[in-house]
């Protein structure tokens, strides 16, 4: 038994080491800076892509969206990639002026939205006319605010070349489920790609509303093999020592889930595709933070590390209390207070720093009240993903169906789109 608490107390000092430096990177997200000097001052060129699989629903208003962009109109074209499509999202993209991109593949392995943008983005590279200086990706279902691409660009003309908006969502308050989104991404935005690009650290690409420079991969191309294609991509920048960028003002509205079956499949979709990359590049990360030296690589290796295995320590410290109090090394009031040290900080502490988030970032606290008190139970059925996923992986896709059709003038009217120029930095 002795030996059980030696190794209990190093997974502690572990798990304790390790969410300290996390709680001191994210107080980084409250310091104000000055916004970097351009190196160059011109207005660049963009290509936009959107993904689409059946997405008659909602993808006029996304096309309506980046039509209303406040950005030069013979800068930036639209290309919707109809992918295996069987509905009408072709016939209403074409009516709204977009480009179309037909794709057809009979792999169900490869009708991913990663391999959607690989085929796309290899065919635009072989082409010697293409005149595009860097391309943003959106999914069918967002809303864009009308300065994306004029934030994008200046973003452009500071250096940086992988850059991140800030992704909002267009229906916080449908259910508990897309509270619990809102809730999460609100969280991340600040606290985990804010906090790093203050920091000198590096954001990753969090799925949509992200800007890539066309020389980023023009030599190799755009090749993701996992189900978490913006991760991955954002890893392989790391490794070679390039930091991502963050953009609060570039603001992309996502819609999310309502109902759980569906929000069930696209976490465990998530969680399947982070151990894809833990087991791909874990190695690679430890090799660049060993090589290199620097707190980027360092923070690049902790995020991966951070995911499964410190899911695992925490079970395992779990397991461990157990053992002790069953042995009788324990009492049952010491095994009650360890029991609390994971449980409060887990699911509770969230719910306080969600309320001091949306405080400081002009969310709609009044009508959130069912999301965060649905908080808790959102966070654990994602460890419940978690867990499920280290020993089941389905990696199937499945599609989420987006039926929530809100115009961006309707964001702009709405308590929502105050964090629209309010944003602290």
């Amino acid at each position: 038994m002795q030996y059980l608490y030696y190794v209990q107390q190093a997974l502690i000092w572990i798990i304790s080491i390790y969410w300290v430096y996390q709680l001191i990177i994210s107080l980084c997200s409250f310091i104000n800076f000055k916004d970097k000097p351009k190196i160059v001052d011109k207005k660049h060129k963009f290509l936009t892509i959107i993904p689409a699989h059946n997405e008659e629903g909602v993808i006029a208003s996304l096309i309506e969206s980046l039509n209303k962009q406040n950005y030069p109109k013979d800068l930036y074209d639209i290309y919707v990639i109809v992918d295996n499509c069987t509905d009408d999202t072709e016939k209403i993209a074409k009516s709204m002026g977009a480009n179309i991109f037909v794709r057809n593949e009979p792999d169900k392995e490869k009708q991913t939205k990663g391999y959607a943008l690989q085929y796309f983005l290899n065919k635009v590279l072989e082409d010697k006319q293409m005149d595009y200086d860097a391309f943003c990706v959106f999914d069918a279902d967002n809303i864009v605010d009308e300065n994306f691409l004029s934030a994008m660009n200046n973003h452009l003309c500071q250096g940086e070349d992988v850059v991140q908006g800030y992704r909002d969502i267009k229906n916080p308050t449908d259910s508990w489920i897309s509270a619990g989104y809102a809730i999460f991404y609100w969280t991340m935005n600040r606290f985990y790609h804010l906090a790093r690009y203050n920091a000198g650290l590096s954001p990753l690409i969090n799925g949509t509303g992200f800007m890539v420079n066309f020389d980023c991969i023009r030599e190799t191309g755009w090749n993701t093999n996992t189900l978490t294609e913006d991760i991955e991509f954002s890893l392989k920048r790391i490794i070679q020592g390039k930091k991502l960028g963050w953009a609060t003002d570039a603001i992309v509205f996502d819609e999310q889930p309502v109902k759980f079956k569906p929000s069930w499949s696209q976490r465990s979709r998530w969680t399947i595709g982070h151990l894809q990359c833990l087991q791909e590049y874990t190695g690679d990360l430890t090799m660049a933070a060993l090589k290199n030296k620097t707190l980027m690589n360092f923070d690049g290796l902790l995020y991966i590390v951070g995911t499964a295995p410190m899911f695992v320590i925490t079970i395992l410290l779990l397991l461990s209390n157990a053992i002790i109090y069953l042995g009788k090394e324990m009492s049952t009031v010491e095994f009650i207070l360890n029991i609390l040290r994971y449980v409060i900080p887990t699911f509770i502490v969230p719910i306080f720093t969600a309320i001091v988030i949306m405080i400081i970032d002009k969310k709609p606290i009044k009508n959130m009240w069912k999301g965060l008190i649905m908080y808790p139970v959102f966070l654990g059925s994602w460890l419940v993903i978690n867990f499920k996923c280290l020993f089941k992986r389905d990696t199937t896709w499945e599609k989420i169906d987006h039926v929530r059709d809100v115009k961006i003038s309707d964001v702009e009217d709405s308590d929502s789109s105050k964090v629209k120029g309010k944003i602290k930095k």
